[in-house]
C-alpha cells in the first residue's frame, strides 16, 4: 500500500506510526497474539514520537470501537441476512461469532483511528 503513504489512512490500515509511518506501533504485528494485542511500544524508532501522550490516552479509544463495531456487525449482517438469506437467528449468532473473532482487529483499529486524530504525518528527512 506505498501509494497511500503520507494518508492517515496508510497508519490506521497499517498501525504505522501516524507522524512518519515508517514503522509498527505495535511491538507484535500479528493481533491475534492475544496477550500482545495492545502491547505497544514507546516511541517511535525513527522519528521518536510519542504514542501514549498522556496516562489513559486510549481510553478514548473506547468511544471509537463502537462505531468501528458497527460498521463491522453491519457487514456480517449484510453478509449472512441479506445476501446469504439465512434466517434472523443464525444471522444473529454468526454476527456475534464475527464480533468476537474480529475482537482484536477492531481493537487495533480503534486505537489507530484514535491516535489519528492527534497526530499528523510528516515527511522524514534522513
Amino acid at each position: 500500500m506505498k501509494f497511500l503513504k503520507g494518508t492517515k489512512l496508510n497508519s490506521i490500515i497499517e498501525g504505522s506510526c501516524p507522524v512518519c509511518q515508517s514503522e509498527l506501533m505495535y511491538s507484535e504485528r500479528n493481533p491475534y497474539k492475544i496477550r500482545k494485542t495492545l502491547k505497544m511500544n514507546e516511541r517511535c524508532s525513527v522519528c521518536n514520537t510519542k504514542y501514549k501522550m498522556e496516562p489513559s490516552f486510549f481510553f478514548g479509544a473506547m468511544y471509537v470501537s463502537y462505531p468501528v463495531g458497527l460498521f463491522f456487525g453491519g457487514l456480517a449482517f449484510v453478509l449472512f441476512f441479506l445476501v446469504l438469506d439465512l434466517n434472523l437467528i443464525t444471522t444473529y449468532w454468526l454476527i456475534v461469532l464475527t464480533m468476537v473473532l474480529l475482537l482484536p482487529i477492531i481493537l487495533r483499529l480503534s486505537r489507530n483511528i484514535w491516535i489519528n486524530f492527534f497526530k499528523s504525518y510528516k515527511e522524514i528527512s534522513h
